[in-house]
């Protein structure tokens, strides 16, 4: 009799060993493609807005915008998340702070770790 109670235990036991595990991806992971800017607003002041659309822009939750950078995405300035007034996929829209770099310089978004392409932008006094 015990033989029968083991058999059924060790078949579960391999059986539960095959099962997949499950593994948290973190935003990086999940994130497989590159996201690309397509057209940006006219130079605006500090204070109002900027919109940006573009593809596979993610979310606020994992994106950020950079201005000011070089050509190649390298330093410049993040917009904080209190300047995002709405984020799709397709379309950003931001009111430009009051501590934003005055001047033209280069528009970067980037989402998981990908950096998108990049587009000239100017921030007007």
């Amino acid at each position: 009799m015990l033989r029968f109670f083991v058999a059924p235990l060790l078949f579960a036991g391999v059986l539960a060993s095959c099962a997949p595990r499950q593994q948290t991806q973190t935003a990086e992971q999940m994130v497989t493609v590159t996201p690309m800017l397509v057209k940006v607003s006219e130079g605006a002041a500090r204070g109002s807005q900027l919109t940006i659309q573009g593809r596979f822009l993610g979310g606020p939750s994992i994106g950020k915008v950079r201005l000011g950078a070089t050509e190649t995405g390298q330093g410049g300035y993040v917009f904080p998340a209190t300047a995002v007034v709405s984020w799709t996929d397709t379309q950003i829209v931001l009111t430009i702070p009051a501590d934003a770099p005055v001047g033209g310089s280069w528009l970067f978004v980037e989402v998981g770790g990908k950096q998108s392409t990049g587009l000239p932008y100017s921030v007007r006094q």
